[in-house]
């Protein structure tokens, strides 16, 4: 699961902006293989007065924390792939709307997470393409 938590200026996004950044996360990871549903995307508005850069006000940041669960890098060179990728992901909904953005990524042990009481199947699975053709959890 990669969980998405995008921490913006009051405005910043319309509703419409905000459907079309998740589509894009979300075809990032379905185009690699994972269920649509996996992915999250959490857009929180925060006031200028709130968000603080360097101890300074900023109405112009977006600051991102993605949660990788279902799939780790492997080795630093993966590692470097992926944030190049989106990097090139964000550009079009932060950069180049004249918005400064930092993201970060972690990764979480996939033995630690669970969908409605179950485990998720093994990346790469039968059962886990089954999921993806569900677009949904169910029994395997």
């Amino acid at each position: 699961m990669p969980l998405w938590q995008v921490y913006h200026p009051v405005g910043a996004y319309t509703a419409r902006q905000k459907e079309e950044f998740a589509a894009d996360v979300t075809a990032f990871y379905a185009n690699r293989g994972l269920p649509k549903f996996y992915v999250v995307t959490l857009f929180h508005e925060v006031p200028e007065s709130s968000f603080l850069i360097g101890g300074e006000p900023s109405n112009t940041s977006v600051r991102i924390m993605i949660d990788h669960i279902a799939r780790h890098s492997p080795d630093p060179a993966s590692r470097i792939q992926i944030g190049e990728s989106l990097s090139r992901l964000l550009a079009p909904h932060t950069q180049d709307r004249g918005l400064y953005c930092e993201f970060h990524i972690d990764e979480t042990p996939r033995e630690l997470w669970m969908i409605n009481g179950r485990w998720p199947p093994a990346s790469g699975s039968e059962a886990e393409q089954l999921w993806v053709r569900e677009n949904r959890p169910v029994p395997y």
